[in-house]
């Protein structure tokens, strides 16, 4: 114990201020890592929540004395229970996602409602049902629809079409492709009446307009339309051309640019031709009329004496018949007409131009040398001649084949990479390994600079402690009286002699006796003086 005082006191008031200090410090931290680390393990419960979704949520929580943690947008609960409060969650309709669905009528009492209100109630669920739909998509992180349902005012015949606005927020750095953008479109448009997918707008969280919402036949959607079409006709026959060129030159040996000049006019041409050799009768209408009539000759004019009553009538005079006949024929014909109308649909193609890069050979050679060797001009043409018949080649509409052998740049591979240790980690798992790793840092570092040195100090001070130690024990030692010698003729009265292994004479009791006394009043001194001997022999 003295020792060790005097060890410290050795040590100085500026030393030990600082170990002090680092002691208090260390004492702090290794407190809240064994508390971090001993605690309750926290998992994902939910993430990005709406606010009000997360007030929900917390206050049943609360109300069921689970501890949780929000970090951030994410909520943190025990491992344990995770899969346990999601169940229970849903069962109470959480999280609603900010919009509900249907589910608002549950709780909504009808008496006193309005029809207006009932109906902002059902648009209301229709956008709510909706929202929940296509956040479904896994790269879409929330979204937003706002309906206008297709009504007619009062008084009015025309009827006003529905129209319907959808706002995205994606995942990350993700994006839409053109047929996901098609299917929420159709998705929306479906779920409600009389809605055409081509008057459904899309907008991402960054005010990119996904789709316009015009009309179908608009310049805009024409001509995504045609770029689209163009690049998958492109596309399509590059793959089929590598597949087949990769049969003989080997797998990752060509590589294959397709470019196409396509023509998108819709024509629509109507064709009527007349025959008139195929003349046909259609009908025929014949028409006969015949008349006769007779007239008679009066011998005397006629004057007023005819016309009196009591006047005879004069002879007659000689008689005429006129007879005519009159004959009318109509002949229709129908002359032979032929009606074609042909319709060309747009995506015809005008110019197709290929350009084919292969590679060469790598030939082992007997002394194990690879040496790399061109194709030759026969395998060339082969090739050409293939890819010709692979697309069609028609020189009249100036199409172009170009098939070049040239040396790939070998791309270098390190095989020796290490793997992502960290990949597929969540943030909590970071933050735990992390925490690990910075406690042992500290501990190495809290035994090289505080407890190492106070070890040296203190066996660098065992020596002379022993020493000191041992030469007080001796001089104490040294004060028994010597025993005297039996007289002769008397009983020799010798002290019994104790033979202590693995040293060498004999000892007399009483000195034993005396040493071990000695021992008791002082053990931290004898204690150092037997240290200090193996230390020695050490």
């Amino acid at each position: 114990m003295g020792t060790l005082v005097t060890i410290i006191k050795g040590m100085g008031t500026a030393r030990l201020a600082v170990m002090g200090v680092m002691i208090v410090a260390m004492a702090f931290f290794f407190i809240f890592m064994i508390t971090r680390l001993t605690g309750s393990n926290m998992d994902l419960l939910y993430a990005d929540l709406e606010p009000s979704d997360q007030n929900a949520i917390t206050a049943q929580l609360t109300s069921r004395n689970i501890p949780f943690e929000i970090d951030g947008n994410r909520l943190l609960v025990p491992a344990t229970q995770v899969g346990s409060l999601r169940m229970s969650m849903a069962a109470e309709g959480l999280p609603l996602g900010g919009v509900g669905g249907y589910e608002i009528f549950d709780n909504a009492s009808s008496l006193g409602t309005t029809n207006f209100m009932q109906n902002v109630q059902l648009v209301r669920a229709l956008e709510g049902e909706l929202a929940k739909t296509i956040r479904s998509i896994e790269v879409v992180k929330s979204a937003r629809v706002h309906l206008v349902m297709s009504r007619r005012q009062l008084f009015t015949r025309d009827k006003q079409s529905a129209t319907a606005s959808v706002i995205l927020k994606m995942r990350g750095a993700a994006t839409l492709t053109g047929e996901q953008i098609a299917a929420i479109q159709h998705l929306v448009a479906s779920a409600i009446p009389e809605l055409d997918p081509s008057r459904v707008s899309i907008v991402d969280n960054k005010g990119k307009l996904l789709a316009t919402g015009n009309e179908k036949d608009s310049e805009v959607a024409r001509a995504n339309d045609m770029v689209s079409r163009r690049i998958n006709f492109e596309r399509r026959i590059a793959d089929e051309l590598t597949e087949l060129l990769e049969k003989s030159v080997g797998l990752g040996n060509t590589k294959v640019n397709v470019n196409a000049d396509l023509d998108f006019d819709r024509i629509s041409t109507t064709e009527e031709k007349f025959d008139p050799d195929g003349q046909v009768v259609r009908s025929s209408n014949t028409i006969e009329e015949t008349s006769s009539g007779q007239e008679s000759e009066a011998e005397q004019p006629v004057g007023v004496q005819q016309n009196l009553p009591d006047a005879q009538a004069g002879g007659g005079g000689a008689k005429s018949t006129n007879t005519e006949s009159r004959t009318e024929e109509v002949t229709n014909f129908e002359i032979s007409k032929k009606i074609t109308n042909h319709v060309r649909e747009s995506g015809l193609v005008k110019r197709i131009s290929v350009a084919v890069l292969i590679d060469g050979e790598l030939i082992e050679q007997e002394d194990g040398e690879v040496v790399y060797r061109e194709r030759t001009e026969q395998e060339m043409d082969n090739l050409a001649k293939l890819v010709s018949s692979a697309i069609g080649y028609n020189a009249e509409r100036g199409d172009t084949v170009e098939v070049i052998n040239m040396r790939f740049v070998e791309k270098e591979v390190d095989l020796e990479e290490p793997l992502d240790l960290f990949f597929g980690l969540q943030k909590q798992d970071l933050v735990r390994i992390a925490e690990v790793i910075v406690l042992l840092i500290l501990a190495v570092l809290a035994i090289l600079l505080v407890v190492r040195p106070l070890l040296t100090r203190a066996f660098e001070a065992l020596p002379a402690a022993a020493a000191e130690a041992e030469q007080r024990l001796l001089a104490e030692a040294a004060g028994v009286p010597a025993i005297q010698g039996p007289e002769g003729g008397e009983e020799e009265d010798y002290e019994e002699l104790i033979d202590i292994d693995r040293v060498e004479g004999r000892v007399k009791s009483s000195s034993v006796k005396r040493v071990g006394e000695i021992v008791e009043k002082h053990p931290e001194e004898a204690l150092s003086i037997i240290r200090n001997w193996m230390y020695q022999e050490a």
